[in-house]
């Protein structure tokens, strides 16, 4: 029979590397005492590590170097949202940045957040959340919330043919089209920019075919 230990680590094991979580991810199934000493043990033996007290990850590996590869910041601020029960999305800058539409490494990822304030050192890093208002937190979609945070940063005027390839690449068909329904309320612009970005590969091959 399996220790507990062993059942938490094989839940890790299908984790995908990079992926941050807390205690927390596991109390449906387990009692706190008990997640808290197996993931411990499991820091000592180099199976995981801890990023921040109570955050921890499957780290991912440099391929080029063989070393562990710097934490997920996203993946992070998303197991503090899970840890704390806030509601979060990331800002304009942050967002642009996630979807690959800034080449540019920031030194600060900001999110903003129902909950607290606060600011995260991690490595040369840092993650901040600020305090917002409920009524800017209406997308069911992680995804969703991503893609209008990062249009609105962007601005109509700049989203352009590549900007628009680079954001459908992004997600799946499927994805896409409950992103487009989830947005519906989004301002004018946006949706339809969304809804642009969602065909963007249905209208490729229509060209294509013609």
């Amino acid at each position: 029979m399996k220790s507990i230990k062993e059942k938490i680590q094989k839940r890790i094991e299908r984790l995908e590397a990079g992926y941050a979580f807390s205690a927390r991810d596991f109390l449906r199934d387990f009692r706190r005492y008990e997640v808290d000493v197996a993931l411990s043990s499991l820091v000592k033996e180099g199976f995981i590590r801890r990023i921040i007290p109570g955050i921890y990850e499957r780290p991912r590996i440099n391929t080029l170097l063989g070393t562990q590869a710097a934490p997920d910041l996203y993946s992070v601020a998303k197991a503090l949202a899970r840890k704390f029960s806030w509601r979060i999305h990331p800002s304009g800058n942050t967002a642009l940045n996630l979807l690959g539409l800034s080449t540019q490494i920031p030194g600060r990822m900001i999110f903003h957040s129902d909950g607290p304030s606060r600011k995260y050192a991690i490595g040369n890093r840092d993650l901040e959340f600020r305090h917002t208002s409920l009524n800017e937190l209406v997308f069911r979609l992680p995804e969703s919330t991503l893609v209008v945070q990062a249009l609105k940063a962007l601005g109509r005027e700049h989203l352009d043919k590549e900007a628009i390839e680079t954001l459908h690449g992004k997600y799946p068909p499927a994805l896409w089209s409950r992103i487009v329904a989830d947005t519906c309320n989004a301002s004018g612009w946006i949706h339809e920019a969304i809804r642009t970005i969602s065909t963007q590969e249905e209208d490729h091959a229509s060209n294509h075919a013609s």
